[in-house]
């Protein structure tokens, strides 16, 4: 296995440079940071220990603006600016750089540039409009070759070894690439969103290499206004920090473990009734966090009342039983679980996928069918499916291709209730389990076994340990099935950037940490009162209770 993890488990500190108002560009170098804020046109002096930081470029920052990219020699900085290279002199005093020229012209593009790398005589240059990686002399600016961005965003770049890696703000990846070929060696998942910038750091003590990303976007905050009334006013401020990537990449089973994290998580139901009601041998099942090569349960426990757990083809539930359940009654009953999650990101290939063998009857029977309102023999579905393959035979790339189809035609909005596949894309706005409605009903009409998963995602607060956070939301995603390779995920929405496409494919075949599976192929939560369904014309779950969810992020975890 491939690894940037430390078997002795040392955990390197998280970088907050706050006067950095954007990170475009990032290099190591003799034990210090140095960083590129393009808005501002600092070159920052980073302190990796304390995030300390200095303008080292005092008198040239209007040379810095709109820089991009960064890379670090004994004698030279070379940066980017929209389509143009650069590069100024430096010395070190004491270990510390020192600029001693203005910024020079090397030689231009035809296209906006987004990242530079160095190695020895050879440049590097990302762009993001043409989808390429260039290669050219050091000596003159010649282009030596091109080859394809793996991604869709705008990709940084940095060299180690014989290896080009990249990341990519809207992919939320980053690739490593065969530096002689420009083949995509394997992708591994970062653990936030918007990642802008990658270098290597070097542990004195350890002699380990630590990959470190820098991300660039921004958060919303309460301001306190006492000329505003109300005086609380919602705002968006700049979010800038560098972070460890910490991944393992398994070759035999072709996917990457990235960052995870210990987790608690508590899912419980406050009886209110609405209405008067009693029901009799009542049993409310809720399902429980499951077991996967990226999620592993330390312990789960009753909160409340106790259930008897039960077994449905591997996936766990919880029972709770209510002899008699009246609306007088007050109860809260649910359960806690402490969960490892990871990031995750399987590298199958088309090319993987040309001879797998059919789907066992057992699949075709339960995968394949329309069994929760698919509109899978309506006309508009039926004709979908076929639009949505095309010519394509190869499942993998057929799933993608339904994937897209569905993105071209929907955009994300919520309603009060979930509609039907067939109306959803008559109208072509959908939330996401309607965007899942849609997938499951096209993929299944196509051959491809698969199911739905939820039901949460822990809130994205980045690094917030120890504080309950609370999902404003549920969510539910998509597992698709391929013989001889398993299941694979794959999100319903998030990857719909909703502007027509190309779309990223962070989540195709990939989940993020604070994904939280459970629920699989079967409902989040039932009732049955003497031993029958309870209808919804007689009550549902949202009349009978509060349900109240929390999430914390305990400590950090390396896979």
């Amino acid at each position: 296995m491939i690894s940037n993890s430390n078997s002795g488990q040392k955990f390197y500190p998280t970088i907050r440079p706050l006067v950095a108002t954007s990170l475009d560009g990032m290099a190591f170098k003799n034990d210090s940071l140095y960083a590129i804020d393009s808005r501002n046109g600092y070159l920052l002096h980073i302190n990796p220990e304390t995030s300390v930081s200095k303008i080292i470029n005092s008198n040239y920052w209007r040379d810095f603006i709109g820089a991009r990219g960064l890379c670090i020699t004994d004698t030279e900085i070379w940066f980017v600016t929209q389509s143009s290279v650069y590069y100024t002199l430096i010395e070190w005093e004491e270990g510390e750089l020192k600029i001693i020229s203005a910024p020079k012209y090397f030689f231009s593009l035809s296209y906006p540039c987004n990242g530079i790398a160095l190695q020895e005589k050879t440049i590097y240059i990302t762009c993001q409009k043409t989808g390429t990686i260039g290669v050219y002399s050091k000596d003159d600016g010649t282009e030596i070759t091109r080859f394809y961005a793996p991604g869709i965003g705008d990709e940084n770049i940095t060299i180690y070894d014989e290896e080009i890696w990249l990341c990519d703000n809207l992919e939320q990846t980053v690739y490593c690439l065969d530096r002689a070929t420009g083949k995509t060696k394997y992708t591994i998942l970062t653990p936030f969103e918007y990642p802008s910038g990658l270098s290597f750091y070097e542990d004195k003590e350890t002699g380990e290499k630590v990959l470190y990303i820098a991300y660039t976007d921004q958060e919303p905050y309460i301001r306190d206004n006492p000329n505003a009334e109300p005086n609380h006013e919602l705002l968006y401020r700049d979010r800038t920090f560098i972070h460890p990537l910490y991944f393992k990449y398994d070759p035999e089973n072709k996917c990457t473990l990235s960052n995870g994290f210990l987790i608690e998580m508590s899912y419980l139901e406050e009886v209110s009734p609405l209405d008067e009601i009693k029901l009799k041998d009542l049993e409310w099942r809720i399902a429980l966090p499951t077991e996967s090569p990226r999620q592993k349960i330390q312990s789960i426990e009753a909160v409340g009342l106790p259930y008897t757990e039960e077994d449905y083809d591997g996936q766990r539930v919880a029972l709770f039983k209510f002899p008699e359940f009246n609306s007088n009654e007050r109860y809260v009953f649910g359960w806690r679980a402490v969960l490892e999650v990871w990031s995750i990101k399987h590298q199958i290939t088309p090319k993987d996928c040309e001879s797998l063998p059919p789907l066992t009857p057992e699949f075709e029977t339960k995968y394949l069918i329309d069994d929760d309102d698919l509109s899978m023999n309506t006309e508009i579905i039926l004709r979908a499916s076929e639009e949505a393959r095309g010519s394509e035979t190869n499942p993998l790339r057929k799933m993608y291709s339904i994937r897209n189809y569905v993105y071209d035609r929907l955009s994300y909005g919520i309603k009060p209730h979930i509609d039907t596949p067939d109306i959803v894309l008559k109208r072509g706005v959908g939330s996401c389990g309607e965007y899942l409605g849609l997938l499951l009903a096209l993929a299944r009409l196509n051959g491809i076994a698969s199911r739905t998963v939820g039901r949460y995602k822990c809130p994205m607060k980045v690094l917030h340990f120890n504080i309950p956070l609370v999902p404003d939301f549920n969510h539910v995603w998509m597992e698709f099935y391929l013989p001889n390779i398993g299941w694979l995920p794959m999100e319903s929405n998030p990857d719909d950037l909703d502007d027509g496409g190309p779309y990223p494919t962070r989540f195709f075949m990939g989940l993020s940490w604070y994904h939280v599976e459970m629920a699989k192929d079967m409902p989040f939560e039932t009732l049955i009162s003497e031993g029958l369904p309870v209808s919804k014309e007689k009550t549902s779950i949202g009349q009978l209770a509060i349900n109240h969810v929390s999430f914390t992020i305990l400590h950090e975890l390396q896979p």
